[in-house]
């Protein structure tokens, strides 16, 4: 399978995560979405980081419309990524704008993700 000469499947780490049995990034997704273009893989990975640390850091000082804004565009990027868990977090921002456990909980999974992706790239 093509997918599988990606850099997330050729070099493996971060293989732990809070959540059971996932990953933070669904490799073969990813491997998918860039069509095994290794290099690819690594802008990509790079800009989700760069984006989801840039959202962390705003998000719990915005206003509930700056949140919503946030985190749909937060969630449109971790689905193209195949980081499903922060998707469907930034989701239940984007619907609940003040709910403080959603935001403490995508902080640590963003967090996670940064974690993983740092761990695939050494």
């Amino acid at each position: 399978m093509r997918g599988e000469v990606g850099v997330a499947f050729s070099m493996p780490g971060g293989d732990t995560s809070g959540t059971v049995g996932a990953r933070p990034v669904d490799l073969a997704h990813l491997a998918r979405q860039t069509m095994g273009d290794r290099e690819l893989e690594r802008e990509v990975l790079a800009m989700f980081v760069h984006q989801s640390l840039s959202v962390r850091d705003q998000i719990v000082d915005a206003d509930a419309r700056q949140r919503v804004l946030l985190a749909h565009g937060l969630k449109g990027s971790a689905r193209g990524i195949g980081a499903f868990a922060v998707a469907d977090c930034a989701a239940v921002i984007e619907s609940q704008p003040d709910d403080t456990r959603a935001l403490k909980k995508l902080s640590t999974l963003i967090e996670e993700v940064r974690d993983f992706i740092a761990g695939i790239n050494r």
